[in-house]
């Protein structure tokens, strides 16, 4: 098995293609490879390859993630779109943990988000989880303010300072995600 890192300009329309039935995002599904390179331009993915470089797990990581907390704009790298092709076979498990070496090799800020059932899995690898946190970043639906769906903040690499603010976060302390138009 091989880890690789690609730019989206890097994927080839083949493992576009495969990423784009992982993620099982029925609007994306007719994205073409072009469009994809181009609405995933802030991305870069992370890749568990086998012998003949179909991929066995993918992490996508979204540079374009800005966070306001009191006041104050933080971005961070978010990690999005984890899947593995098959369930069980530890593709999964050996991804997350060439990910983790390679955001403290670059000292990367990094941050993700799970529902409650999926705890137990990163949990086993010692990743960090401000719990029911993620329910206090709201997100615009271009009419109203929502609470994002996930309930819990990974945290893969926060500086001490970022995540007692994100620890902090709480009905009266929301986080607003700045999307960038």
């Amino acid at each position: 098995m091989k880890y690789q890192i690609k730019q989206a300009n890097e994927l080839t329309e083949k493992e576009i293609e495969h990423i784009l039935q992982l993620w099982e995002v029925s609007e994306w599904n007719t994205m073409k490879p072009d469009y994809f390179r181009s609405f995933f331009k802030d991305s870069e993915f992370h890749l568990l390859l086998d012998t003949t470089e179909a991929i066995l797990a993918i992490i996508r990581v979204n540079f374009d993630f800005t966070l306001k907390i009191e006041g104050e704009e933080y971005t961070f790298a978010e990690v999005v779109g984890f899947v593995a092709t098959h369930r069980k076979k530890g593709y999964g498990s050996e991804l997350i943990q060439y990910f983790m070496e390679n955001v403290r090799e670059r000292n990367m800020e990094t941050i993700g988000f799970c529902h409650s059932e999926l705890r137990p899995f990163y949990e086993k690898f010692e990743i960090e989880i401000l719990y029911d946190k993620a329910k206090m970043i709201m997100e615009n639906t271009g009419s109203e303010w929502v609470n994002s769906d996930d309930d819990d903040i990974l945290i893969f690499k926060v500086s001490e300072e970022r995540k007692k603010l994100l620890s902090q976060l709480s009905t009266e302390n929301n986080a607003y995600l700045i999307t960038k138009e």
